[in-house]
């Protein structure tokens, strides 16, 4: 799955850099989610594999407090992007003929940098938080990396701040995308639905499918799992379903925009024919 997950993103990183039809918006913010996708999946998979062919199951503090801070820095990157292809595509279709102007290559420069910004704070901020942890004593982890809930369950203090600390930064970094995403394509539905022609209402519905997907894939799967920790207190069942989101989301997003895409497909068919 990870051998996988890291040729169908680089696929989408060489198909977009080397066709100029693909140099817009869109398929450049496609081509920085494949790279976010390949760092979060990188964060823990690696070790798990390590793990699993060694028999040595050990983490250092510093070691998990630098795989948190990857994976968060990766994870909130994802959702970021994911709000910035939102409202890439609710400009292209409420407003196609004002689409080259607002989406200049100066905005689109300016909405990654912050996309990093927001992301490295996010980390920075989570690593904080578990690093002002204390642990009495060597402590197993119940799940294949350093998550946060997991941590604070194990730390022998007081951590009732650190958990409204943690759960005010989720509901910032996490509401507001999701925010961003909803307003984004309830535009884009009702813009849509004014279309007079079924061919054009396809054709919108087309352009937005592969992106929402990958929506619903990666929030449903994250979502799932953090509503359903709540409900249910086995860590293995967490840890399955943390699966969905760390590992089998990645692999899975270069298929859908790829099969859902045509000029995707095409601009991977010229790259596959220079190959050979």
């Amino acid at each position: 799955m990870y051998v996988v997950t890291m040729l169908g993103n680089l696929l989408i990183i060489l198909a977009v850099s080397s066709d100029s039809h693909l140099h817009t918006p869109m398929y450049v913010f496609l081509s920085i989610l494949s790279m976010a996708d390949i760092g979060f999946t990188s964060t823990t998979v690696p070790k798990v594999i390590s793990d699993i062919q060694t028999h040595n199951r050990v983490i250092s503090h510093a070691g998990c407090l630098i795989q948190l801070s990857f994976f968060n820095l990766f994870g909130c990157l994802d959702s970021v992007l994911l709000t910035v292809m939102a409202y890439d595509r609710f400009v292209a279709i409420c407003y196609p003929l004002y689409y080259p102007v607002i989406m200049n290559p100066l905005l689109c420069r300016l909405l990654i940098l912050v996309s990093f910004l927001i992301s490295l704070l996010d980390s920075q901020l989570q690593c904080l938080i578990v690093s002002q942890l204390t642990f009495c004593t060597n402590v197993e982890i119940p799940h294949f990396f350093c998550d946060p809930p997991q941590l604070l369950k194990l730390s022998c203090n007081d951590t009732s701040t650190n958990k409204i600390f943690m759960y005010f930064i989720g509901a910032i970094f996490g509401g507001i995308p999701v925010s961003g995403i909803l307003f984004s394509y309830t535009r884009i539905l009702s813009s849509v639905l004014r279309v007079p022609s079924t061919g054009g209402k396809y054709k919108a519905f087309s352009t937005c499918g592969s992106h929402l997907s990958v929506v619903c894939l990666f929030y449903g799967t994250g979502l799932g799992v953090y509503l359903g920790s709540t409900v249910s207190h086995s860590p293995r069942k967490d840890a399955v379903a943390s699966m969905m989101y760390a590992v089998v989301a990645p692999m899975l997003n270069p298929f859908i925009y790829s099969l859902r895409n045509r000029d995707i497909k095409r601009a991977l068919q010229r790259l596959l024919n220079r190959t050979a």
